[in-house]
């Protein structure tokens, strides 16, 4: 029997405005990267474990913080508490 979350079977939070990505956690959670884009301060925020970027206010580039998310939705097992 698999214990495997599937992502499904929570709801998704509101998309909140500057959403660029929305990636699922392996527990079923969502990571959502917020900013402006490619050459904006953008940051990284988990629904699930409420980890985030660390360093908010420097200017993180799109391509840098997707990276950083993503390796985060591969290893959070959190899952959504609302």
């Amino acid at each position: 029997m698999s214990t495997a979350v599937r992502a499904s079977a929570f709801t998704e939070p509101e998309r909140p405005k500057n959403l660029q990505i929305r990636f699922v956690t392996i527990g079923g959670s969502f990571v959502d990267v917020i900013g402006r884009g490619e050459h904006f301060k953008n940051r990284w925020k988990c629904h699930g474990c409420k980890a985030a970027s660390q360093f908010p206010e420097e200017e993180d580039y799109l391509f840098s913080i997707r990276e950083k998310a993503n390796s985060h939705a591969a290893a959070c097992r959190a899952i959504p508490l609302t």
